[in-house]
């Protein structure tokens, strides 16, 4: 009882950090009663914890001895396995060198530990008391949405894309990309591939595109090549029954940016790793692949229109995309955790 009137007497400061692809985002929220009584941002042109992001978030820490620390897990070693049983891990991953929780006794999320270490590390000046994995930021923003029925995931960072197949609240399959690291090595397998030997033509030989090796999420769409006599999509939607009228209005309040050269490079890029996760998902015989209809997104970055345009065009999704603050999402997660 002391305790809690001594609680009382002190405001709970929450503070919640996202590291992105050049920078660290760090959002505080105050709460006094239950109730958000001051917030403050702050974006540091670093992905190091450095003293001016140690000395923002000190001169609200020490207001009070009721302070939390959350993280948005950076880790590239981390995922998500549809099942809690310690039996079937290593049928999907071998854990062994991993931490992992279970979500609602329905699906497990992981990291490795070193990764962890290394968080800890970081940000020893000022510990460390929560480290949120994206996909429980995917599926608590989407909880509307996962305990419906079959349906494609994905949140959009700067840096990664986190993609999850629910249905009835249960994971099917989860996938954590890495864009840059996906980037490098598809630079190192055309430098490889595209040698000066590779390179030479000349007026007697030219380029035979039945030799070129398509990339292999081209194959997994081989499945709608008995599809004939589709003018447009647009006949395609008259007999669609699936559309969610609900997220279509909720997207309207949020109108997609058109593309400008840079960012179209990069939502190709997302619809290139988007479409190579769901090859996996239909070609891994460890999963329960079945035929998905709507995808959901989660846009943490300012996705163009062009990322619906070929997630629907090319792979016959019914796309929604709903506009999130991901450091918020963040902060909503520690306020459940401390019940607040």
């Amino acid at each position: 009882m002391l305790a809690k009137i001594f609680e009382a007497l002190y405001r709970k400061v929450l503070v919640n950090i996202v590291v992105k692809r050049a920078s660290t985002l760090v959002y505080i929220e105050m709460y006094s009663k239950k109730n958000v009584v001051d917030s403050a941002h702050a974006t540091f042109e670093t992905t190091k914890f450095n003293d001016q992001m140690l000395d923002f978030i000190t001169a609200y820490t020490k207001e009070s001895p009721y302070f939390y620390i959350s993280i948005l897990d950076m880790s590239a070693l981390q995922g998500a396995l549809p099942t809690c049983s310690k039996n079937h891990f290593a049928y999907y991953y071998d854990l062994s060198n991993c931490e992992y929780k279970c979500y609602e006794e329905k699906w497990v999320y992981y990291t490795a530990k070193t990764q962890l270490y290394e968080i800890e590390k970081v940000y020893s000046q000022i510990g460390v008391d929560f480290v949120f994995s994206p996909f429980v930021v995917m599926a608590n923003f989407f909880k509307d949405k996962i305990t419906g029925s079959l349906a494609l995931y994905a949140l959009v960072e700067e840096r990664y894309i986190s993609i999850g197949i629910f249905e009835d609240g249960y994971l099917l399959y989860g996938e954590h990309i890495d864009i840059e690291a996906s980037s490098e090595m598809e630079d190192m397998l055309l430098s490889d591939d595209l040698g000066d030997d590779d390179l030479e033509l000349d007026v007697n030989r030219g380029i035979d595109l039945e030799n070129i090796d398509v990339n292999d999420n081209i194959a997994a769409l081989d499945d709608f090549s008995d599809i004939e006599d589709l003018d447009s999509l647009e006949d395609i939607e008259e007999f669609d029954d699936t559309k969610d009228v609900e997220e279509e209005l909720l997207e309207s309040e949020d109108v997609l940016e058109e593309a400008d050269e840079g960012n179209f490079d990069e939502d190709y890029q997302r619809f290139s790793l988007i479409q190579t996760a769901i090859a996996h998902y239909y070609k891994d015989e460890r999963y329960e692949s079945r035929f998905l209809e709507n995808m959901y997104i989660a846009d943490a970055v300012g996705v163009s229109s062009d990322l619906k345009k070929y997630l629907e065009e090319e792979m016959f999704f019914n796309v929604y995309v709903r506009k999130t603050a991901i450091d918020a999402e963040v902060c909503e997660l520690a306020k459940k955790e401390l019940d607040l």
